[in-house]
């Protein structure tokens, strides 16, 4: 089975623990279903916590739990906005933070969509829209070739290291 390099102190895989990893920091933001749901309707352009929750299938309760979540953790902004002769609401729009995460929720529907749907694929697909070229998610070098499992390395963060 392949597997990524450990490199430098973490090759003594006994000698250390990820205590601060961030895989599970990032489970603690968005590591629950309704969180990813409420991330990809934001994607499609829901903005509005009514139909956030009606949208994802959700009870009012959990939609504000979430959204308040998501929005203390910097991945939504609240914004007001007013209907003529309604009270001032709310929206909720995605940050820099929240948009950086679409390549995670893409590759969880490329993987979704491979592996969850006998075969056949999944019900929707993704294209550029400037070309119609489908789009996929993979792991590549800066330089851009393709990097599978067995060809990475991971090793302490310089900066980190030195801190």
């Amino acid at each position: 089975m392949d597997a990524v390099r450990l490199a430098g102190v973490l090759e003594d895989r006994d000698a250390w623990q990820a205590t601060h990893c961030s895989i599970g920091r990032a489970m603690e933001v968005v590591g629950t279903r309704s969180a990813m749901l409420i991330l990809r309707e934001a994607y499609y352009g829901t903005t509005r916590f009514d139909d956030f929750a009606a949208r994802v299938g959700i009870t009012e309760a959990v939609a504000s739990a979430r959204l308040k979540e998501l929005t203390e953790a910097g991945i939504f902004e609240r914004q007001p906005y007013k209907e003529p002769g309604q009270r001032t609401r709310h929206e909720y729009v995605l940050t820099e933070m929240g948009l950086d995460l679409l390549p995670a929720v893409l590759a969880l529907m490329q993987w979704g969509d491979k592996y969850l749907h006998d075969g056949r694929g999944g019900p929707l697909a993704v294209a550029d829209n400037a070309t119609g070229e489908p789009v996929h998610v993979e792991v590549r070098s800066e330089s851009g070739r393709e990097v599978p499992l067995g060809e990475l390395r991971v090793s302490v963060n310089g900066a980190r290291s030195r801190a």
